[in-house]
């Protein structure tokens, strides 16, 4: 089992930025890949960000490359997503999700193990 515990979601301005956290414990962190999702009011989860454990290879969604970056820290057994450039298109609940697999994957489906999500809120 692997437990992820998100932080760092709140309400900021279009522009401004936040850096989520995800703790994980449990099983060996560094084996996983980690993935953002995110899920706004009335729509699907969607892929956000991901990082692989075996060489640190990251993936985003068209909406976000430029604006955010995703980065693990295995010896703290943590992976933060650093968001700038904020708009109000950004306001969701982002999860954080875990995945033993060789590669990092799109679909939520692939992804054994979630947090409880952060709420992030962009004012215009």
């Amino acid at each position: 089992q692997v437990q992820l515990v998100e932080s760092g979601g709140g309400l900021v301005q279009a522009g401004g930025s936040l850096r989520l956290s995800c703790a994980a414990s449990g099983r060996t962190f560094s084996r996983y890949n980690m993935a953002w999702f995110r899920q706004a009011p009335g729509k699907e989860r969607e892929f956000v960000a991901a990082i692989t454990w075996r060489t640190a290879r990251t993936g985003y969604a068209d909406s976000v490359k430029g604006r955010f970056t995703i980065s693990r820290d295995n010896a703290e057994n943590t992976v933060y997503l650093q968001m700038n450039s904020l708009k109000p298109e950004d306001t969701a609940r982002y999860y954080c999700a875990a995945d033993s697999g060789l590669q990092y994957s799109h679909y939520d489906l692939a992804y054994e193990y979630w947090g409880q999500g952060t709420q992030v809120t962009v004012s215009s």
